[in-house]
């Protein structure tokens, strides 16, 4: 019996379920796809492609299994004893609880973790519906606060350890070697089976339902398993290892990507005769001493020091001179007053510095926005009109309700909506990461890039394609394990709406929901991934493709341990915890960024009270309005 006096909440609670999904996306989904753009193994748009092929299948594929443990492992639905509408209402308020924190920390550039934004929320819910006595706080079966919180903790530590052996593995194989190229070209069919055996275990292993690959016995699924990866292994020494030996050992720059399938025979090609230099991309991260080259903004020219403090004017440094002789003179007066005036004076011009300095950042930050924005006005195509417009119809002074403004909205709503969408096709990661000349950011940055080895391009473009594989194992990873957050607690209100009962435990969740899910947060993640993106990445330590192939299957690795066991894990926690992990591989501390880190860890662990308060508040007001 389908509950049609609820209708509007189940409404209501679809919306902030898909706002999360999209959330999700937006921001989970970026920061795992920041490795492979910051390492320049993939562009921004073939991210987008790739990340809509691979998420898609892999919360298909597995993807409903975690959503049993977020749905129904921490509030008992013994709890909500035959009431399906008050069930119906709790799940619709944990979803809304969820969306809005992560919506707006994604808005704010604050990376956090979707997954624990949704169990706090559920926490609080169920706090405010039924007590916290009711609410499985411990380990429960794997299935409670206990073993989920654990991951805040485990995860990054686990993802950076598989993290660090990765990339020492290669660091000591390869680079460390007296001609790193060779030892890059004969050992990368190792890597290939590596990346090849964790994508495939990710299906196989107490694989799908939907498959049949759960009832399999063990030999099967190491059978296929390593099928599979050592397949792999083969058909890159086939045919990937005679094409790159002959473009980075021979430096034959008349290959192209279709003569791969020559394979054995590109051994025997003759190279150029005046082959002097492989043409490889340049994986290198854009250095701020190559300001004209890249076009990075420049702070003006004023001397200062190494402290990480904005440039201060001259003339505010004039008048600062200007206050101490006047302080100096009142100092020297016999009225009792002179010393507080000169206190006085000198805390104004400290203030003064601190407000012009900090003008000069902002400054700094809104003319880089304002050159992406000129150099986007250029373009063709809807982008480019809609840029256009939105500059030449600007709002005018006063409120927004004053006629000339309401005709500039009319004007510039069509060209919001295009921007919404296309923004972020045209968004250039690469400068955002890296900083704005003059700014404390841009400088920090400088000193962690400079205690991290530079490895010669014809090593790393070897691993970009391995990357390639790891990038879309990890995308596989999330969409099999990350889905689970948002179909939960939806199948959850849709099952409670649609049958008017309680959700069962192991209630199954409807293929098109799945879908539904999963394609909302790969449009999260290309309409407004950017925004994570800028301030992921090269913002922790110094990335390239070996380095980003290694954290991407360290966390790949974790994601999967943890889902196969139903254990609900943060994406963005593990390919932190990798990234830090690979950095510190550099043998110093100084090459990561452990403010960056520092703030990533403090917003995971005020979303556990935050989200929890906001779901729980909004159910708590719900639950007991007095009604007429």
């Amino acid at each position: 019996m389908v509950l049609t006096d609820y209708t509007y909440v189940f409404a209501i609670g679809t919306m902030f379920a898909l706002l999360e999904a999209y959330n999700n996306g937006a921001n989970d989904v970026a920061n795992a796809w920041a490795t492979s753009v910051s390492s320049r193994s993939v562009t921004y748009r073939q991210a987008m492609v790739l990340c809509l092929v691979f998420e898609m299948t892999g919360a298909l594929a597995v993807g409903a299994r975690t959503a049993s443990t977020i749905k129904n492992g921490i509030i008992p639905n013994s709890a909500f004893g035959d009431n399906a509408g008050v069930q119906l209402l709790a799940f619709a308020c944990a979803s809304a609880g969820a969306s809005i924190w992560v919506m707006w920390c994604t808005r704010n550039s604050a990376h956090v973790s979707s997954t624990y934004s949704l169990v706090s929320s559920i926490a609080g819910v169920g706090v405010a519906t039924v007590g916290a006595s009711k609410v499985q706080w411990g380990w429960s079966g794997g299935s409670g606060l206990g073993a989920i919180f654990a991951g805040l903790c485990m995860a990054p530590f686990i993802a950076g350890c598989f993290g660090a052996i990765i990339f020492s593995l290669i660091k000591y194989t390869v680079h460390r070697r007296a001609d790193p190229v060779k030892w890059a070209v004969w050992t990368s069919p190792f890597f290939f089976l590596i990346a090849g055996t964790v994508c495939t275990l990710s299906i196989v292993y107490k694989g799908s339902p939907n498959l049949g690959l759960d009832k399999k016995a063990p030999w099967y699924i190491a059978a296929v398993t390593l099928g599979v990866g050592f397949g792999l292994f083969v058909l890159s020494g086939l045919f990937f290892l005679p094409f790159v030996h002959a473009k980075v050992i021979k430096k034959d720059y008349t290959l192209r990507i279709w003569d791969v399938l020559q394979g054995p025979l590109l051994f025997k090609r003759p190279a150029p005769a005046d082959a002097a230099q492989a043409k490889v991309p340049n994986y290198n991260v854009i250095q701020h001493g190559e300001e004209e080259d890249n076009g990075e903004l420049t702070a003006p020219s004023h001397h200062h020091n190494n402290n990480d403090h904005a440039h201060i004017p001259e003339k505010l440094s004039k008048h600062n001179d200007a206050d101490a002789i006047d302080a100096e003179s009142d100092n020297s007066s016999p009225h009792p007053n002179h010393g507080e005036k000169a206190l006085a004076r000198v805390d104004l011009g400290e203030n003064a510095q601190y407000q012009d300095a900090n003008a000069h950042y902002k400054a700094l930050l809104e003319q880089a926005r304002q050159k992406h924005h000129a150099e986007l006005r250029t373009k063709r195509g809807p982008l480019g009109w809609a840029m256009r417009t939105l500059h030449a119809n600007p709002l005018g002074a006063g409120s927004i309700y004053e006629t000339h403004n309401l005709k500039a909205l009319c004007v510039r709503f069509p060209a919001y909506v295009v921007v919404a969408f296309t923004y972020g096709l045209h968004y250039d990661i690469h400068k955002a990461q890296v900083g704005v000349l003059g700014t404390p950011e841009g400088r920090r940055m400088d000193r962690v890039y400079s205690h991290a080895p530079k490895y010669a391009n014809e090593t790393e473009y070897l691993y970009s394609f391995v990357q390639v594989i790891t990038a879309c194992t990890a995308s596989f990873a999330h969409g099999a394990n990350d889905v689970g957050n948002a179909v939960g607690v939806w199948a959850g209100m849709y099952a409670a709406w649609s049958t008017g009962n309680t959700a069962k435990s192991k209630e199954e969740v409807p293929l098109w929901q799945i879908a539904v899910v999963a394609l909302t947060i790969c449009i999260g993640f290309i309409t407004y991934g950017y925004n994570i993106m800028k301030v992921m990445g090269n913002k922790i330590t110094y990335h390239s493709p070996s380095r980003g192939s290694s954290m991407e299957l360290g966390a790949s690795i974790t994601i999967l341990i943890f889902s196969q066991y139903k254990l609900p894990v943060s994406t963005s926690m593990c390919i932190t915890g990798a990234t830090v992990g690979v950095g510190l591989c550099n043998g110093t501390f100084k090459a990561v960024n452990w403010q960056r880190v520092g703030l990533l860890f403090f917003s995971w662990v005020m979303t556990i009270p935050i989200a929890g308060l906001i779901g729980g508040g909004l159910m708590g007001l719900a639950l007991n309005t007095p009604s007429w």
